[in-house]
């Protein structure tokens, strides 16, 4: 059974990034008052990946402790659009699209929450009924010298791209929920750091307690560079099927491997920091990575599942049934069809003995027979394609 000090330090300070003001959040958690604890949602796409999951995991910690989670769907604030960390405006969703979207995330959110505890808010509910009155009232909290110091605003003025005005209203919007909801804590990602800061501004304007803000840091996709994120293809879907997800995983560059176990696994502080300690020592990679993806998998869909697929792994890949040096390729895409890869390849002369290979059961991906050769496939990195007896790739 953990105690309070445990229980706190945990929340303030696994997977974290800042807390603004930590003082004043550590003595509100110590005071034993139940907090209300938002996350702020534009649900925009309807599937999540792990990156999405830092805050929600965050979140759940709270709930944990015996606070409530305030889990706001934007079905106002998505129609606009944050123009965090964006070079370009973002084109507009309509509410009935962004109300679809929230009830998958909702349902996809409840494997890390505990979503029959949660409180779920729209902000169409009060921001639609703002008067121009209220919205002037409410953007007379911050000059326009503050909105412009934002980075991706200096950066469009450099590159004379365009900067417009409902885009200084988001964060007074964001800042506003804050005020109808009475947050007490504010969790985001690092990428948010202002619109949170906003919310403080805006609740002490309107004569409540400044919320405390818990920003999280921004997860890397698979390919360890950039965000993760489906239009990079570098993501790790919290819906995709459990070998997917474990190869996807084992494909992580090996410097990732502690940031991942801290912010997408249930394992301790203490356990993280033996991770680390066994990456120095010299353990191999490989072993860690397996441990990290059986957890995700046992997060998302089941321990027995996890067991399976590190099976499925194991015998394709680490039982000597491939050959010791296998060539790697880097393809024009990630996501092509079988045929276009084995005409990219070379591995056969002609779109027709492609389509004949498949059909006859010669082409594996991954150690999966590949049987329609109208399948798309999804490189995630460290995939093997085996053509034939003796024709293995890979894809990287």
């Amino acid at each position: 059974m953990k105690d309070t000090k445990e229980i706190i330090s945990a929340i303030l300070d696994k997977g974290v990034a800042d807390v603004i003001v930590r003082k004043e959040l550590e003595e509100k958690l110590k005071s034993g008052k139940k907090l209300r604890v938002k996350l702020g949602i534009d649900p925009t796409g309807a599937d999540l990946h792990l990156g999405h999951m830092v805050p929600l995991r965050k979140m759940r910690q709270f709930q944990d402790a015996g606070h409530t989670a305030v889990l706001l769907f934007g079905n106002f604030t998505g129609q606009i659009g944050d123009p965090s960390g964006k070079a370009e405006a973002r084109p507009l969703k309509t509410q009935v699209e962004l109300e679809e979207n929230a009830k998958h995330y909702l349902a996809q959110a409840s494997k890390v929450l505990d979503t029959e505890k949660i409180e779920v808010v729209w902000n169409a509910d009060w921001l639609g009924k703002l008067t121009f009155s209220d919205v002037t009232r409410l953007a007379s909290v911050f000059t326009v010298q503050q909105m412009m110091e934002r980075d991706m605003f200096q950066d469009r003025l450099k590159a004379k791209a365009p900067i417009y005005v409902h885009e200084f209203m988001y964060p007074l919007m964001q800042g506003y929920d804050s005020v109808a909801i009475q947050a007490d804590v504010e969790l985001g990602g690092t990428d948010q750091t202002f619109n949170l800061l906003a919310g403080r501004e805006i609740q002490r304007s309107y004569g409540q307690t400044p919320q405390c803000v818990l920003t999280v840091p921004i997860l890397e996709g698979t390919d360890g560079v950039k965000k993760m994120g489906k239009t990079t293809g570098n993501y790790i879907g919290i819906n995709e099927d459990p070998k997917d997800m474990y190869g996807k995983t084992m494909s992580i560059p090996d410097n990732l491997i502690v940031r991942y176990f801290e912010l997408t696994t249930n394992l301790s502080v203490n356990e993280i920091n033996d991770i680390n300690k066994q990456l120095l020592s010299g353990e191999n990679p490989r072993n860690l990575k397996m441990r990290l993806a059986r957890e995700i998998v046992t997060i998302y869909h089941s321990a027995a599942a996890a067991t399976e697929t590190e099976e499925h792994f194991i015998q394709v890949f680490s039982k000597k049934e491939l050959p010791d040096e296998i060539p790697e390729v880097k393809l024009s895409d990630t996501n092509m069809n079988i045929v276009d890869i084995m005409i990219e390849l070379k591995a056969c002369p002609s779109k027709g003995e492609a389509r004949r290979l498949i059909q006859g059961g010669a082409v594996k991906y991954n150690g999966e027979k590949i049987e329609d050769f109208m399948s798309t496939i999804n490189i995630t990195g460290d995939s093997i394609l085996q053509i034939g007896k003796r024709g293995f790739y890979k894809l990287v």
